[in-house]
Formats: C-alpha cells, structure tokens, sequence
C-alpha cells in the first residue's frame, strides 16, 4: 500500500508543469487573498491567515518550494487586487475573483475553480423579502466587486454606498447607513450565523465562476496554476 502510495504521489508530481522562472526567482509564491472574507479569506482567532483561498495558496506554495510556508500573503481588497496584480507586488490572486468580460480586459483568468451566487444581508426585522425590494433604498456593497457590477447593469441609479472592505459594510448596516449589504451568499452565511440579529433574503443573484487572476500574457504560469488547480480537484 505504501508503494502504491508513493507511486501515486510520483505520478500527481509529474503532471505540474515547470515553474516559470520569473515565480521561482522569489523563492516563494507571492499571492494576493482576502483578509475580512469569510470563509475564502480572513484573519483567524490568533490574527493569522485562514480560509479556504489561503489553504489553496499554501497548498500551491508546497508543490512549487516544496514547503507550504514558502509563502508571502498578502492581503487584497476587491477594489485594490487588480491594481496589485498589475504593479507586480503580488503574481497571483486568489480573492474571490468573480470571472467577468470587464475584467477578462486587462487580467487573464485561470480555470474556475467554483462558482457562487450573491445575496442580500438585512436585519431580522427589514421589510425587504426580495431582491426587488431594495429598488427604492440604499444598498451596501463593496467597490469593484461582482454585485457592483451587477446592480450598475440590472438597477441603474439605485441608491447605494460603496465601501472598500466587509467588515465595513457590515458595520455601515448596523449602523442603519444602509438598509441591505450585498455580497458573495457564503460569506453572508457565516456572517448571519454569527449574528441572529440578521438574515439572509434569500434570493441569488448575479452567480458567476470564480477563478485565480493572473497578469496577461504569462502563459506559462496559467498552466502552471491550472494544472495545481487540476491536481488540488
């Protein structure tokens, strides 16, 4: 079994391609993920990185250096990740990118690696029961994020208050600044089962595939992180 074992293992290894050398000149994986997303991306109990996009990007970091904390974290917001990928300070971003043409135009996007829809966080006591409810009031969402991007197309003149992380759209909603926060669902399920003074509506919107973003025309690393990807499914 242990044969089996290793020769399986020697097997997955092959089917990596090479690093780029312009990735494994750093010695580590520099990669841009959220830090106030749960459960893709968010500081732990003890301040450090947890979530699911950062167990990714250490399980990526071990097979391109060989260890997982041959790592450089950093944290991106979902208006300042492309800008970041672009100046260089990170080479990928693994933070809740939502795959869309307007950003397809100036990243290259990996394959997806899941897909999700959005959703609306009210109070308990809000009269919004749907998404149509919220056409004649101020709705909270994040700058650059897919659901901007979806209520400018879908609710033109909508009144609304862009933030730039959750933790601050969910205090703008405590803080009745807003009457409904717009945002991945996952996310709003962990926020709503940690707060019963809140629920969810209930009703997806704006669902799209998520993958890691990369800079355009690095071919040989988007193989690289596809085939990680392929291996890690």
């Amino acid at each position: 079994l242990i044969a089996i074992g290793l020769s399986a293992a020697g097997a997955l290894a092959q089917q990596l391609p090479p690093l780029p050398k312009s990735i494994a000149d750093h010695g580590v994986l520099r990669a841009g993920v959220r830090c106030d997303q749960p459960p893709y991306g968010f500081r732990g109990p003890d301040g450090g990185f947890a979530g699911v996009e950062v167990e990714m990007a250490r399980q990526m970091a071990a097979w391109a250096f060989g260890a997982a904390d041959k790592i450089d974290l950093q944290c991106v917001t979902a208006d300042n990740r492309i800008p970041q990928l672009n100046a260089q300070r990170v080479d990928l971003l693994i933070a809740t990118l939502g795959v869309t043409p307007e950003r397809a135009r100036v990243i290259d996007f990996s394959d997806a690696y899941r897909w999700g829809g959005s959703d609306l966080l009210v109070k308990k006591d809000s009269p919004i029961r749907k998404l149509d409810d919220v056409r004649n009031r101020t709705v909270i969402m994040l700058r650059g994020t897919t659901q901007a991007l979806w209520f400018d197309e879908k609710m033109p003149g909508l009144q609304s208050l862009r933030l730039n992380t959750a933790s601050d759209a969910l205090q703008a909603l405590q803080q009745d600044r807003g009457e409904a926060y717009a945002h991945d669902a996952a996310t709003l399920i962990v926020i709503a089962a940690r707060d019963p003074s809140l629920r969810l509506v209930g009703e997806p919107f704006a669902v799209s595939d998520a993958a890691v973003g990369l800079r355009k025309n690095e071919p040989q690393w988007g193989a690289w992180i596809n085939a990680a990807l392929a291996r890690m499914k």
